[in-house]
């Protein structure tokens, strides 16, 4: 079935047209919630979340830009949502910690090297051992390609604790793929 028969289908309620939408994009959008969840099960509450948001809004879709872009953008911002709603959860250390630990990053191995010598899945295992609150800033803004600022209003943090929080999560990151290589 081609991607715009599903829509059209989906629009009418078909059933058969959601299942076949829900299995085009699970894989790729349980990726994305992966990303910003502590766990597969917050994962895939945000991921059913999302795809309600999918189907109660696709009338919206106007056939501009990618479809999967569009999807892809309605589970980034559930995702957020989620932690909005569990901020507390997501704890947020103070910026002076994360300056002196960025200082603090050592250069034994060569970033290039670094990035070479891990595959894919344990890049994805480093980004979800980061805490929450550093896979949140790390994904918005390397991944999804956010200004600190904007961070800052979605996760309603400052600036700085955005900088921070990348700060840490950039040198966590290396320090884990560091042992990975090591080992």
């Amino acid at each position: 079935m081609e991607e715009q028969e599903i829509i059209k289908g989906c629009l009418k309620n078909d059933r058969k047209c959601q299942k076949a939408l829900y299995e085009k994009f699970y894989g790729k959008m349980m990726g994305a919630c992966m990303r910003y969840a502590k766990n597969r099960d917050d994962a895939k509450d945000i991921l059913h979340e999302g795809f309600m948001k999918v189907f109660d809004n696709l009338h919206k879709f106007g056939n501009k830009g990618s479809f999967e872009g569009w999807v892809r953008r309605i589970m980034v911002n559930t995702a957020i949502d989620h932690i909005r709603k569990n901020k507390h959860e997501y704890l947020i250390v103070d910026t002076v910690y994360a300056d002196k630990m960025a200082k603090q990053m050592t250069d034994d191995v060569d970033e290039n090297e670094l990035m070479s010598s891990v595959n894919q899945q344990e890049v994805i295992k480093a980004i979800q051992q980061l805490s929450p609150a550093y896979r949140a800033v790390f994904n918005l803004y390397v991944i999804e390609e956010y200004t600190h600022k904007e961070i800052a209003e979605l996760l309603d943090i400052s600036e700085g604790t955005s900088k921070s929080n990348l700060a840490k999560a950039k040198f966590n990151l290396k320090k884990n793929l560091t042992h990975l290589i090591k080992a």
